[in-house]
């Protein structure tokens, strides 16, 4: 759990890092002023898109610092990529030592294995379905109904 009294504290560090005042930092994440203001007091609290967008803005602010207060701030690149090596000493496979390119991100499919997938059903075409009708509704509380 976020201590927020602490996340506030690391807030004003990355804001006087950037030289920033809060509207500035505000403006520059693309958040209101008044969330950043609320945050600041500790009336609000951060919000995950929040974090995010602090994160995506400045690369420097690591994630695990900004949180939990652990880590570094600026991060740094030895860091980065030192926490991407890990040596399998143990579970040794021929002597090697394993690297996982830095460039890599949750999203890459370098890492993950191959997985099997089985033939699509196919679709009886006998039975066919007809939609009935759509209701959409909108933010001020009203409505459309769609029937066939």
């Amino acid at each position: 759990m976020v201590n927020i009294d602490e996340f506030i504290k690391r807030l004003e560090i990355v804001l006087d890092y950037y030289n920033l005042s809060a509207s500035a930092f505000a403006d520059k994440i693309s958040v209101q002023r008044s969330s950043l203001s609320h945050l600041l007091s500790g009336r609000n609290k951060p919000s995950l898109d929040f974090i995010i967008k602090v994160i995506e803005v400045f690369p420097e602010v690591d994630l695990y610092w900004f949180l939990n207060g652990k880590g570094n701030f600026p991060k740094s690149d030895l860091q980065s990529t030192s926490d991407f090596t890990q040596s399998t000493h143990d579970n040794n496979i021929q002597g090697t030592t394993t690297t996982i390119e830095s460039s890599l991100d949750l999203f890459s499919t370098a890492a993950l294995p191959e997985i099997k997938t089985s033939k699509p059903k196919e679709i009886n075409t006998a039975i066919q379905q007809k939609i009935e009708r759509i209701v959409i509704f909108y933010t001020d509380g009203t409505f459309k109904n769609y029937q066939s």
